[in-house]
């Protein structure tokens, strides 16, 4: 800091509120895994911490003397939140780096303005990054400490290698590579998740000691290593017995939070249909992802399946909700089938005549709407949702406020309409 002018300092100090705006952002652009702490609920916190990194480099512009105690603690803090985090040192270093470049280029512009000399830039870039290498140390500082606190339990490191794990793609896998090397766990190239629900508490001893193991949460989890063979699936359903749980698919470890996603989203469906504690009288545990793609397909987003049948199924609107049912549920089968009338008939438990009879209202109710193969198919993704969320679909009206054409007379069936099955 000797060699820079004290006046620098006064000439700094009105570009320090949007240096600090840049600074942010281009570290957002970089490092993608910042936006939420520069971004989020606590995001004023760390902004006042880099704003006090930033006015202390200044302060010892002026006075070289100036204290860094405020400084010092609040570097150390980042290193400290980057080991609970689970991450490495690199992300904030490569922080630091875009800091400084950001900061150089501020001043390659300032100096231009005030016709500042070479030599004096040349000082405030060996200055600036002599400060970086101050604050990086800081930083290590407080990681190490904290990694010390958390070595005292193994399984914390193994947590919070699971919770980077499930970061997604943004995650460098350098950065996991090095917290799996600490948690002694070799990392895999696909990985298998496996929701449990509300209070699990699967038996520990069954499990292969290379499961990952959550449960502290109020959706606790599990990641297996790799695909799941014969051996693991034995040793998963006696240790998850009792528990409802649902496994996800098998993923490249970058996709980890998308079975852990599906795998949750099975869990709930199950749980809709045949609710149970955890416990005795819960379901067998598990159940696999890789048996139920379409009902997952189909139910991914419910808002979105209710709205497809309002208005596929609003012909059908006005009817009593029991009439309304028995259409349904016929009309499901004769897409879904295109069996003859006996056929249907003995699926729905009826006579082949009351099937053509309602077969018929439902070539009034919708004419040649279904004489479209899209809207065939459409229909049929309707129907099938529907039955998914509410086998007794005619107690609830699929179609709530929307009307649908006018009934069409009975006529001869279109080119390309599901046939009559008479």
């Amino acid at each position: 800091m000797e060699q820079i002018p004290r006046e620098l300092a006064a000439v700094m100090r009105p570009e320090l509120p949007g240096l600090l705006k840049e600074m942010a952002a281009e570290i957002v652009t970089v490092i993608p895994e910042y936006r939420e702490l520069l971004e989020g609920p606590n995001a004023r916190v760390i902004r006042v911490g880099i704003e006090q990194n930033i006015a202390t480099f200044v302060d010892q512009v002026a006075a070289p003397a100036a204290t860094t105690a405020l400084r010092d603690e609040i570097c150390r803090g980042f290193g400290r939140h980057e080991a609970y985090e689970g991450r490495s040192l690199d992300m904030l270093h490569d922080a630091y780096r875009i800091g400084c470049q950001v900061a150089l280029r501020r001043v390659r512009t300032v100096g231009r303005r005030y016709n500042l000399s070479a030599t004096v830039l040349m000082a405030f870039a060996d200055a600036l990054f002599a400060y970086m290498g101050e604050i990086a140390e800081l930083s290590r500082e407080g990681y190490l400490q904290a990694m010390a606190e958390l070595g005292e339990e193994p399984d914390n490191r193994r947590r919070r290698l699971l919770r980077r794990i499930l970061g997604g793609t943004s995650v460098a896998r350098g950065a996991l590579a090095e917290l799996a090397e600490l948690a002694v766990w070799p990392l895999p190239q696909e990985v298998t998740l496996v929701a449990l629900g509300p209070g699990a508490r699967p038996a520990r001893a069954a499990l292969d000691r290379d499961v990952l193991v959550d449960l502290a949460g109020r959706e606790p989890y599990l990641l297996v290593p790799g695909p799941l063979d014969e051996r693991r699936r034995r040793a998963l359903a006696t240790a998850l017995a009792g528990c409802p749980a649902a496994v996800g698919l098998t993923t490249p470890l970058g996709e980890a939070a998308h079975s852990l996603r599906w795998a949750r989203q099975l869990l709930a469906l199950t749980a809709d249909r045949d609710p149970a504690p955890c416990g005795p009288g819960a379901p067998p545990a598990p159940v696999y992802c890789e048996d139920h793609l379409v009902q997952l397909w189909l139910l991914g987003d419910r808002a979105l399946a209710r709205q497809i049948a309002q208005r596929r199924l609003a012909p059908l609107a006005g009817l009593t909700p029991a009439r309304r049912a028995r259409l349904l549920d016929t009309l499901r089968i004769w897409l879904t089938t295109r069996a003859t009338a006996g056929e249907m008939a003995e699926q729905l438990g009826v006579h082949p005549q009351t099937v053509r009879y309602r077969i018929r209202a439902l070539e009034r109710a919708f004419g040649d709407q279904l004489a479209d193969a899209d809207t065939r198919f459409a229909t049929e993704v309707a129907l099938r949702a529907l039955h998914l969320t509410d086998p007794a679909p005619g107690v609830t009206d699929p179609a709530p406020g929307v009307t649908g054409p006018p009934p069409h007379p009975a006529g001869p069936v279109p080119p390309g309409h599901p046939r009559r099955c008479d």
